[in-house]
């Protein structure tokens, strides 16, 4: 009898131990995905000198949503690029940017960047190019292909009001 009660603990034991539910701890890919998404926002930068604005949303997811000075925000690619157009067919258009601080989700899908930029537009009382410098936030979702879009998109000068 002693055996048959002994077994059967061993069995529940191995039973509750055997099933337990423990989630398998996710690796941490901080590190590389804010690696991917500087690499992202290199080539984005570089690709905005070509004032091409379909390569220049391309960067957005297509539910990405822009918060831009003088502007309602503006939600889907389509409206981003739609609001966007004008600014980038200036012929004295140019934009560079380069992040400062980004941080990355732990569960790995989201990263967001902070950075400096520089603009350059013609003014619309001179007629002249004039350079803007300012801010910027950026929240990028990795894609169901691994890939990182932008999700929400927002600036402000450094010009005081």
């Amino acid at each position: 009898m002693r055996h048959i009660s002994l077994i059967g603990c061993l069995a529940t034991t191995l039973l509750v131990f055997g099933c337990s539910t423990v989630p398998a701890t996710a690796p941490d890919t901080r590190d590389a995905d804010i690696r991917a998404v500087k690499d992202v926002e290199a080539a984005w930068s570089k690709d905005t000198a070509t004032k091409d604005i379909d390569k220049f949303v391309s960067y957005f997811a297509d539910d990405a949503s822009g918060l831009y000075p003088g502007m309602a925000i503006v939600n889907g690619k389509q409206a981003i690029k739609a609001g966007l157009a004008p600014i980038m067919a200036d012929p004295n258009f140019a934009l560079s940017f380069q992040s400062t601080r980004m941080e990355a989700s732990k569960g790995g899908d989201m990263v967001y960047s902070q950075g400096t930029y520089a603009m350059t537009m013609t003014n619309p009382k001179t007629k002249k190019p004039m350079t803007e410098k300012g801010k910027y936030l950026t929240v990028y979702r990795k894609q169901a292909d691994g890939s990182w879009k932008a999700i929400a998109d927002t600036f402000n000068s450094d010009t005081a009001m």
